[in-house]
């Protein structure tokens, strides 16, 4: 579907419902609905949602991942390597 179709006011909707279930679940596009000219809704498939909400689960856990290693003072594991090295080939005294 080119982007200019996928575009469909709310009363089209209403008019076409079964057969734009079936155009989103075939095709996995999403369609913008509007009302009064403005864009309110979207129309997807289930499939499309539920990877897009996978996606956004894996952002936000990436994220606070890296906003962990940063409020930790943790640094990349080759340099703490190194100073575990470095530690180690000191005489004790």
């Amino acid at each position: 579907m080119r982007p200019s179709e996928s575009i469909k006011p709310i009363s089209y909707l209403k008019a076409h419902t079964a057969d734009m279930i079936r155009e989103v679940n075939e095709n996995r596009e999403t369609i913008v609905i509007t009302q009064n000219g403005a864009a309110r809704a979207i129309m997807q498939d289930i499939a499309t949602y539920e990877q897009t909400q996978e996606t956004l689960a894996l952002l936000k856990l990436l994220a606070q991942a890296k906003r962990s290693i940063e409020d930790s003072g943790s640094r990349p594991f080759r340099q703490a390597i190194e100073e575990l090295r470095s530690g180690l080939a000191k005489p004790r005294e």
